[in-house]
Parts: structure tokens; C-alpha cells; sequence
């Protein structure tokens, strides 16, 4: 692939996905929503996106109401998609999984114990911490699994970290519901995060995409599969909507991270430029590709015969 911009391909290819909410036997969420059909579709389009992820982190909310059934579902549905992209799944437990359920349906091994793991992909590590407090919705954090944390980043990763966590650390003010279900006590993380090799933090429990900084650290949060929370509500404290579900994709460069989101469900196409401008494009010169493609008198920029309709 020609290398077009100044900036060389990403290191390191992410999907972060969120929040399927699956339920055993496709049954509808809320008797509306079918919340298989959207995890099908979030992994529909990603089999579009080039280059293929090499991983894809599920910041947790798997299953609706902790089925097994449903942790079968999910794993049926997504390992096969997966490797067939040559991609790591990396599982993330939310306040609707229970742990127990959770790791033997996702790791055949029954715990109540927090879900803490790592995993490395080309050098990039990813930490699954589990901010879950069973039977409540709001996260924590137990003095072990910080000092657990602050263990493993004593030793920087090749190419730095991703923390991957259901509840995201930062403020809430387009949906102040979530303020009473956050992450308690941030300033425990936020120390052991300082100094570290932390990259960024992948969220997930909002329902919508947003973004922000924790102890320096870039926070992106994913927006569901399965249904979203209405930013703007009107006459309402919350108000879920089937509409606006999306995933995001995570690009490392050697000093950067690019998120980029992705919508489940594409709009009308209003304009197009084919595939085969793509390939005139990899025959030229970059400075003849950026005249092709920046002049106001190029053909590419004048000419319907490049456009597709």
C-alpha cells in the first residue's frame, strides 16, 4: 500500500466494541431490540475495514443478564469472525456480566474473583481490568487490583499499554444518570496510571461515544451494539433510543492514537469516487497523486467520469 500522507501505516490495528448486551435465545432487549442482529452487524462491518484489526476489545456489558447460553452465543458468533481476521479477542467484564458465569462461559474456569488479565499483541499490551462490584452497577476498584496493576506496569510493554475498562474515569455531564453508577474513587487509579507506560483507556457502560483525559491519558469511550443513550433527551432523566449504535477503531502509531468511530448502520450514499481512481492513484507519484487530488481544476475534482453514482 502507497504510503500518501506523512504519516507511515499504524503500528497497531484496534477494534473496540461495546456493550452487546446478547440475551440466550435471541430474545428482543426491552421487547424492542434485537441485540444478536446489531453484534452481527458492528462484526459485518468490521470484515470491511482494511487493514483487519488485530485485536477486538469488548469493554463489557457481554451478556444482557449473564446467561451461559448467552456466553456460548457470544463466543459462536464472535471467535469465528475473529479469526478468520487473524484477531485476538479480549473480553471485558461490565456490571451486567457476572463473574462467575463470565469466566466459565468465556474461560471455562468458574470464579467469583475479579477478571483481571493481560494480553500482548505484537508487543502492544492490553490489560482487561474488572471494575464490576457484584450485585450493584457502579464500579470500583479493590486495593489488590491496583497493587496488581501497579505490578505489571512496573515493566513497560514494547509498545506501551492499553487499559481496557467497563466504566469509564471521567466526568459525565451529557448523561448525569451515569454519575451515580461511575467508577468510584478515580484518584486510587489515577495514581497508579502516573508515570506508567499507559497509552489510553478503552470504556465502555455510557451507551455513546465520547472522550476525554484521565491522569494525561487519553480516554475513548465506545458507544453500543445493541441500543444507545439519547445525549440530549428531552423530558427525560435517561432515554435509550434504537438509533446511533457504533464501534471504534483504534490506530497506535509510535506516539499517537487515532479513534475513529465507526456507525453500524450506513446513510444514504450521496456521492461516491470508485475504486479505480485507487488504483491510477498507486501507479503515481505521490506529488502527481496530491495534484490529482488537491488541485480545484483536477479531473478528479471537476469531472463526473471519476465519480461513481
Amino acid at each position: 500500500m502507497k504510503q500518501l500522507g506523512q504519516y507511515a501505516p499504524p503500528r497497531h490495528v484496534i477494534a473496540h466494541l461495546s456493550d452487546p448486551h446478547l440475551l440466550a435465545d435471541n430474545a428482543l432487549q426491552y421487547g424492542a431490540v434485537d441485540t444478536e442482529a446489531g453484534l452481527r452487524l458492528a462484526l459485518e462491518r468490521l470484515a470491511a475495514v482494511d487493514p483487519p484489526p488485530q485485536a477486538l476489545v469488548f469493554t463489557g456489558d457481554l451478556a444482557d443478564r449473564a446467561e451461559p447460553a448467552a456466553y456460548d452465543r457470544l463466543r459462536q458468533i464472535v471467535e469465528p469472525v475473529a479469526a478468520d481476521m487473524g484477531a485476538e479477542v479480549i473480553w471485558v467484564m461490565g456490571n451486567h456480566d457476572e463473574r462467575a458465569d463470565y469466566s466459565l462461559g468465556l474461560f471455562g474456569d468458574a470464579s467469583d474473583e475479579p477478571q483481571d488479565r493481560v494480553h500482548v499483541v505484537a508487543g502492544l499490551r492490553i490489560i482487561s481490568l474488572d471494575s464490576t462490584v457484584p450485585g450493584y452497577h457502579h464500579g470500583e476498584l479493590s486495593d489488590a487490583q491496583l497493587t496488581w496493576l501497579a505490578e505489571v506496569l512496573s515493566t513497560p510493554a514494547e509498545h506501551g499499554t492499553l487499559l481496557a475498562l467497563h466504566h469509564p474515569p471521567i466526568p459525565l455531564p451529557m448523561l448525569r444518570a451515569a454519575e451515580l453508577i461511575e467508577l468510584l474513587e478515580q484518584d486510587r487509579l489515577a495514581a497508579v496510571l502516573q508515570g506508567s507506560d499507559v497509552r489510553g483507556i478503552l470504556a465502555g457502560h455510557l451507551h455513546f461515544s465520547t472522550y476525554s483525559l484521565f491522569a494525561g491519558i487519553p480516554v475513548s469511550v465506545a458507544s453500543a451494539s445493541c441500543y444507545t443513550c439519547e445525549p440530549a433527551p428531552v423530558d427525560r432523566f435517561v432515554s435509550g433510543v434504537d438509533s446511533g449504535q457504533a464501534f471504534t477503531m483504534v490506530h497506535a502509531y509510535d506516539d499517537r492514537l487515532v479513534h475513529t468511530i465507526v456507525p453500524l448502520h450506513t446513510g444514504p450514499e450521496v456521492s461516491a469516487i470508485g475504486l479505480d481512481v485507487l488504483e491510477a492513484v498507486e501507479g503515481m507519484s505521490v506529488e502527481e497523486a496530491r495534484e490529482l487530488a488537491s488541485s480545484k481544476t483536477s479531473p478528479y475534482n471537476v469531472s463526473p467520469d471519476l465519480t461513481e453514482a
